[in-house]
């Protein structure tokens, strides 16, 4: 019953994950914390996380772990299959039937009018993370990650994947450097000397 559970659930993210791998996260969410509850909110915003520092795509990163850590290997073949099969199939039947009908006016409004509910769907997502982060950090903490993000990736062209990898090189090392200065005091004299 458990692969049967993978399958229909990266099924459904495959078939309505229209637009793409951002658009393919709330789904996933939805299947698997809220559905299935194989992870909670916060393992979620973890894989989430790690699975965007690391080159391909995000659905796929997230089906192959999401289904290794359910059902081991074949969990993993099973999720990773279920999320792409449905995307090949549409793109062949899909891409061939619009390409002949491009240029009529209800299938230009039919791709922009998926645009907005993919918008709706991120901003949703981006609520409940923030929420969860404003409880481990706080509001002010939550507001000044969030804005600096924006102008890191937004302004400065920084990349998502090398600001994640920089949070999370700080979130393994920055605490135990401060672990080392409880426990040696004099460390933390000797740095407080040498600035």
């Amino acid at each position: 019953m458990t692969q049967w559970h993978l399958f229909l659930a990266f099924f459904r993210v495959g078939i309505f994950g229209y637009g793409g791998g951002p658009a393919s996260i709330p789904l996933v969410q939805k299947e698997v914390v809220d559905k299935y509850k194989w992870m909670d909110q916060e393992e979620f915003a973890s894989v989430l996380a790690l699975g965007n520092s690391l080159p391909g795509p995000i659905a796929t990163k997230m089906a192959g772990y999401i289904g290794y850590r359910v059902s081991g290997l074949i969990g993993m073949i099973n999720a990773v299959l279920a999320t792409i099969l449905p995307t090949i199939v549409f793109m062949i039947v899909l891409l061939t039937f619009l390409a002949s009908m491009s240029n009529r006016p209800w299938v230009q409004g039919m791709t922009s009018a998926v645009v907005p509910v993919v918008g709706v769907m991120l901003a949703v997502l981006t609520y409940d993370f923030l929420k969860k982060a404003k409880g481990g950090l706080g509001w002010i903490m939550t507001v000044a990650l969030a804005v600096s993000s924006l102008l890191l990736m937004e302004w400065a062209g920084l990349h998502p994947g090398l600001l994640i990898a920089g949070l999370l090189l700080y979130a393994l090392f920055g605490p135990i450097k401060q672990e080392q200065k409880e426990q040696n005091p004099d460390l933390a004299i000797y740095e407080k000397g040498q600035s």
